[in-house]
């Protein structure tokens, strides 16, 4: 099994990166938040998780073990794949997810693109007890009325999602959220 993984960001691209490890190039696959940082550094450490398959073998990188760690205790549900925990992972903060789930807001995890109605109910219900949330509960539904906002205001879920990660968690008002994000979608 490969643990870690630390050495040169070769190339970024949609959905993965290569990163030379001393003369051997390895596909990392991560989530779109981890390929931006990564995409800026020279050098590169990710936490990983390697999932073998009778045609391949695909690791997934993280630069946070709790990262990894979630992208495990998905896995261990019936009905997801890597590809899917990868896809909830890259909604938002690991910490929103936990609130997600500890306020069993399955209707939050449906917004990843292939999660049904039912699927976020299974997810909520098997990870309830596993997870604990952050401190602070990380302002979700703040996230919630703000996201739903810029998606009213012709911004893309995807960039939206992006502007909202980038928030520092201390603002928690929804309002104040969103004027943050407006900010960092406007480039003022």
């Amino acid at each position: 099994m490969i643990g870690r993984i630390e050495g040169i960001v070769v190339e970024t691209s949609a959905g993965h990166t290569l990163i030379d490890t001393g003369h051997i190039g390895y596909i990392v696959f991560a989530t779109p938040d981890t390929l931006s940082k990564v995409r800026k550094a020279k050098t590169a450490t990710l936490w990983t998780h390697l999932v073998v398959r009778e045609n391949a073998l695909d690791l997934y990188g993280f630069l946070e073990k709790d990262e990894l760690e979630l992208f495990e205790l998905l896995l261990s549900i019936s009905g997801i794949g890597p590809k899917s925990a990868l896809g909830i992972l890259s909604l938002t903060t690991v910490d929103t997810l936990r609130s997600a789930v500890s306020e069993e807001n399955s209707a939050y995890l449906t917004k990843v693109s292939g999660i049904g109605r039912k699927m976020a109910q299974k997810i909520v219900i098997e990870l309830k007890d596993k997870l604990i949330a952050g401190p602070e509960g990380t302002g979700l539904k703040g996230d919630e009325d703000a996201l739903e906002a810029l998606v009213s205001m012709g911004y893309s879920l995807s960039e939206s999602r992006k502007a909202l990660r980038e928030i520092s968690a201390d603002i928690e008002n929804s309002n104040d959220r969103l004027r943050e994000a407006l900010k960092l979608l406007g480039g003022n």
